[in-house]
């Protein structure tokens, strides 16, 4: 294939990434055999690969932006790590949730932003530098606050194994992006690494659907015999996600596009980075991944959703104005 064909297919699954991802999840709960290689080592390969393209994408002008900007980031970061682990737990309480789907909730919503956020916030006009710096810090803050969350709300009933989870998402997480970044900045003068680049975007959709893939192919009939609480879960959870960011925005007195950056920051988390943990520290909890897995669908879904919502209401006053 030429460099310009992957660079529409790659703006091509970038646009229409819940579908893709969607269609992915239902092809594969009636061919299951197909992700069944999707599993273990392969699994955290793949989350690391995407992670990898997220750290390609970052400059030392993104860190300059974050050093720059410190409440903005202050701000975005504690609502992240505030607002969606105790939504979660809140959620798991008030549906009375089974033990392990309630695990699989909490992971994630203690786990860092999710790199599909970036291109929501693009789709939908928000601060892409704010998205970004908001991923890339709860990214580099993950391996601490994660366990540590997990430890605080699970901890009294499951046994997490804060040291482990450190490790895998400093693996998993961490030196990827490292990678990715001194990778950057070491070639990204390089004409033809440029047009490697651009092709990113799409090969992290690929790799998000493989990963929801693998999951469905473990778990695709137990998604469909306990999806309705464990979606009615899920949703509640994402939804008041956005609500939340947003009027945490709102109180901050941010701009319009900072108040949906923060929206869908909140709202959308690395689902891919908790099915993975789920799979790797609770093995004998597959509802646990399950959550997960779903959430890792959904969130995509969504937040196309929420983007198309807002392009819709700057539609609208565009109309208005005229």
């Amino acid at each position: 294939m030429t460099p310009t064909l992957l660079k529409h297919i790659s703006a091509y699954l970038t646009k229409w990434t819940p579908v893709f991802v969607t269609a992915v999840a239902v092809f594969t709960y009636f061919f299951p055999n197909t992700f069944a290689w999707v599993k273990g080592n392969t699994q955290t390969s793949i989350l690391g690969f995407i992670m990898l393209t997220m750290g390609l994408t970052l400059s030392k002008e993104d860190f300059r932006i974050l050093i720059s900007r410190p409440i903005d980031m202050l701000i975005g970061v504690t609502a992240q790590y505030l607002l969606m682990p105790i939504i979660a737990w809140t959620v798991a309480k008030a549906l009375n949730l089974p033990h392990p789907v309630a695990v699989g909730l909490l992971l994630v919503g203690c786990c860092p932003g999710g790199v599909s956020s970036n291109i929501m916030s693009f789709l939908c006009k928000g601060d892409v530098a704010f998205s970004v710096g908001m991923t890339t810090v709860t990214t580099l803050l993950a391996p601490i606050m994660t366990p540590v969350l997990m430890l605080h709300l699970a901890g009294e009933n499951v046994d997490v194994d804060a040291i482990g989870m450190f490790k895998s998402i400093l693996i998993v997480t961490i030196l990827p992006v490292a990678l990715g970044f001194a990778l950057n900045a070491a070639f990204s003068d390089k004409s033809r690494f440029a047009e490697i680049k651009k092709t990113l975007p799409g090969c992290a959709v690929i790799g998000l659907a493989c990963i929801v893939g693998g999951v469905v192919s473990a778990h695709g009939q137990k998604i469909v015999a306990s999806g309705i609480v464990i979606f009615a879960a899920v949703l509640l959870h994402n939804t008041l996600g956005y609500i939340l960011g947003y009027i945490t925005g709102l109180l901050a007195k941010f701009s319009n596009s900072k108040c949906r950056t923060i929206s869908i920051e909140v709202g959308m988390q690395n689902a891919g980075l908790a099915t993975v943990l789920s799979a790797k520290h609770f093995p004998a909890m597959p509802e646990a991944a399950i959550a997960s897995a779903v959430s890792c669908v959904w969130h995509s879904i969504s937040g196309a959703l929420l983007a198309g919502i807002f392009n819709v209401l700057d539609n609208i006053k565009k109309r208005r104005a005229r």
